[in-house]
């Protein structure tokens, strides 16, 4: 039965990525758009590849933890209703959104993060850019989910399926869509992730439902005044595949390496927001996003307290 569900998502998902990609690359070529660029297209393929490649290798690792943590299961659902799918699916979604908003406000996780965000492209297969080493850690995430009377295998089933609409959220060919707008994680909702403007940093964190973020402070709707320049505040400007994967590890070597910090700051480097620093030589998007409040309001006349 589980290897017929994995089998069915395959089914379903490879002709979808198929055609909304070719329809995506032959709009871009004959509109010329330039969403697409070989460069980028192999990067992408190259990252998804390093990352299911890992993915399978502690697959069974991670359904081994999440089995045994069944065991202590508090409540008792049954596998065959609507009722199970339902809450699984928005109980991981939910997980999800927690997992992705710590890989955006801890360095540490960002490390890993930051290869899916350091494309200046933003196309259906940037949706394939992965989080390499994310597998190592996404399934502790996910150990709620077996405590609360879900099995592993059923919670990474609910993750695939979330994910294959999460990747078809990576495209700038969609514009608003209404009042899918109100709960749903939208292609507009999903520019404004990946966009590197001070105002769009760190938001819309969510995968399946944009409900998460607008409980929890981090939703930013995308502004016509605004439009979203993709990639990072500080973009790469190469292809290797080595800095691709490392670059922000050696980043935060450096900055730990700095002699002017005590070891509580050296810690922040490491375990602090992306852009904090001791002596403000970098900002975190908290900061940035103040500054930008500040000059608006200035701009329009408002005093700020």
């Amino acid at each position: 039965m589980n290897e017929f569900r994995e089998s069915l998502l395959v089914i379903i998902s490879v002709p979808i990525y198929a055609l909304v990609i070719g329809f995506e690359f032959f709009y871009s070529y004959f509109k010329n758009k330039g969403l697409y660029t070989a460069k980028g297209l192999f990067s992408n393929v190259y990252l998804t590849a390093l990352n299911m490649g890992l993915d399978i290798i502690v697959r069974g690792i991670c359904l081994l933890v999440l089995n045994y943590f069944y065991q202590f299961h508090v409540t008792d659902f049954s596998r065959y209703t609507f009722v199970y799918w339902l809450v699984l699916i928005l109980s991981e979604d939910f997980m999800y959104y927690w997992l992705h908003r710590v890989d955006h406000y801890c360095r540490f996780f960002w490390a890993v993060h930051v290869t899916h965000h350091s494309s200046e492209e933003f196309n259906f297969t940037v949706g394939f850019r992965s989080s390499v080493f994310q597998p190592l850690y996404r399934f502790l995430y996910f150990i709620p989910l077996a405590l609360l009377g879900f099995r592993g295998i059923d919670i990474m089933f609910a993750y695939s399926a979330t994910q294959i609409f999460g990747i078809l959220a990576h495209t700038q060919t969609i514009g608003k869509l209404g009042f899918l707008e109100y709960f749903l994680v939208t292609p507009s909702h999903h520019r404004v992730h990946h966009g590197s403007n001070v105002r769009y940093l760190d938001k819309n964190m969510g995968m399946l439902l944009i409900i998460w973020d607008k409980l929890f402070g981090t939703f930013q709707a995308e502004e016509e005044t605004d439009p979203v320049k993709f990639g990072l505040t500080s973009n790469l400007k190469t292809h290797n595949p080595i800095t691709m994967v490392f670059h922000e590890w050696k980043n935060i070597f450096t900055d730990i390496l700095k002699k002017d910090c005590s070891p509580i700051q050296k810690l922040g480097y490491v375990f602090g927001p992306p852009g904090w620093s001791h002596d403000g030589s970098t900002k975190t998007s908290k900061q940035l996003r103040a500054e930008l409040e500040e000059k608006e309001a200035a701009d329009e006349g408002i005093l700020v307290p």
